[in-house]
């Protein structure tokens, strides 16, 4: 066995085990507080809902611990079961290995086997927990034509941009990688530009949000903040689920501001209008650059190993592949990078939830904290969200702070 062969299933173990043992914490501690509401939300969260999201929460769990494991075995099979090989093998019947029509091939063709594998938990959230805690309004017909549509989309942006890196990793030279990082950086922020004007309508209906006191108390808001956007626009979300959400689309010019129609109908204008100034919270702290910026940086490192990786045999044949290729090469750093990066899993999450409480402190300089309060425990209470999650789980996996603290905190400040 090549030692990088140990190394990878090291790696592999380590992760899926950890994920798995996060899990089951995870689930004995929301089963263990069931049965009470936390002390800070007696009186706003009845124990009927405080029980629905802790059951909400178990069944999302025991789902996502089975993923896990399936993505372990999918990962091997393509990797040290030599599937990645065997469709290395089948396109060269077709094209010349090494090739960008090979590549493209081996490419999309993983992406489709990976959809597929995701095609039946995607079933299952949708159609089996969001229907049976009453949050699913999705059709199986609307759900195949997103799938659709979203192939398309994939397919119309992906595979030019495909063609175009394999381009850069064969005529670049030595420093592709910074080539690369270049078309990345430009793709994505091109993305960013387009998504809310071309992409975004292609799957919801957008429409101007009608006057009255909560576009005012908005756009005075707005004014209030400094923040120019190209329309207050309301989201046609009911018709895919219950949950409710806001958020800000587009770079420069292109901005947008987008309310869930669910998020609306719960609501008072009072306190969406605080969580949009949570929103503007971010804006304002440049957090989404900055975060921007940090996932470029990583991706430029990330480049950087797989160009010291692209002509090390080793590399392939201790992952099971045995014909090196720019896009073999590709393929299994993309498989194999997620292992060594998971356990920074909890920075990211720090990092996250740090931005989450400086957002919260901005919203309650410029609206109502009490009313931010208000709509946050409406929201944990209507998406089933758990006010008790394992303190670890959460370390690991979520991007906001668990809801008695941030509550706390917020009560705190407005205090």
């Amino acid at each position: 066995m090549h030692p990088f062969t140990a190394v990878f299933l090291v790696a592999l173990a380590l992760a899926t085990s950890t994920r798995l043992w996060l899990s089951m914490r995870h689930v004995r501690y929301v089963t263990a507080h069931r049965n009470a509401v936390p002390a800070e939300f007696l009186g706003r969260i009845s124990l009927e809902a405080h029980r629905k999201a802790a059951d909400y929460t178990i069944a999302k769990t025991q789902v996502g611990a089975l993923e896990a494991l399936v993505s372990a075995a999918v990962l091997l099979g393509f990797t040290l079961g030599g599937g990645l090989q065997l469709l290395v093998e089948l396109w060269a019947r077709f094209f010349d290995i090494g090739g960008y029509a090979h590549g493209i091939a081996l490419i999309a063709t993983i992406v489709l086997i990976s959809s597929l594998v995701e095609l039946p938990f995607s079933l299952y959230r949708t159609f089996g927990i969001e229907a049976r805690f009453g949050f699913n309004r999705m059709t199986l017909k609307l759900f195949m034509l997103d799938l659709a549509k979203a192939a398309a989309v994939g397919a119309l942006l992906g595979l030019p941009f495909v063609f175009c890196i394999l381009w850069l990793m064969e005529k670049m030279g030595q420093f592709w990688w910074l080539y690369v990082w270049l078309a990345w950086v430009t793709f994505n922020l091109v993305v960013l530009i387009v998504y809310p004007i071309f992409i975004a309508p292609f799957f919801n209906k957008f429409s101007p949000l009608e006057d009255g006191d909560l576009r005012s108390r908005i756009e005075a808001l707005l004014a209030k903040c400094g923040f120019r956007s190209r329309g207050l626009f309301v989201m046609d979300n009911s018709k895919r689920s219950s949950h409710g959400n806001a958020y800000f689309t587009g770079l420069g010019a292109a901005k947008r501001i987008v309310l869930f129609d669910t998020l609306i109908s719960r609501l008072a204008p009072p306190e969406v209008e605080a969580v949009l100034a949570h929103e503007l919270g971010h804006f304002s702290k440049r957090h989404v650059w900055k975060r921007t910026m940090l996932l470029f940086g990583a991706s430029l490192a990330l480049l950087w190993i797989l160009g010291k990786l692209l002509d090390q045999e080793w590399f392939y044949h201790a992952l099971g592949a045995r014909s090196p290729s720019t896009a073999v090469a590709l393929v299994l750093f993309a498989m194999v990078v997620p292992l060594f990066t998971f356990f920074a899993r909890p920075l990211a999450s720090l990092y996250s939830r740090l931005h989450e409480y400086e957002a919260d402190a901005y919203a309650v300089r410029h609206a109502d904290g009490r009313c931010l309060a208000q709509a946050l425990v409406k929201l944990y209470r209507d998406n089933a969200s758990t006010l008790t999650p394992d303190p670890l789980h959460s370390v690991f996996y979520d991007s906001h702070p668990p809801a008695v603290l941030r509550i706390a905190r917020l009560e705190a400040q407005r205090g």
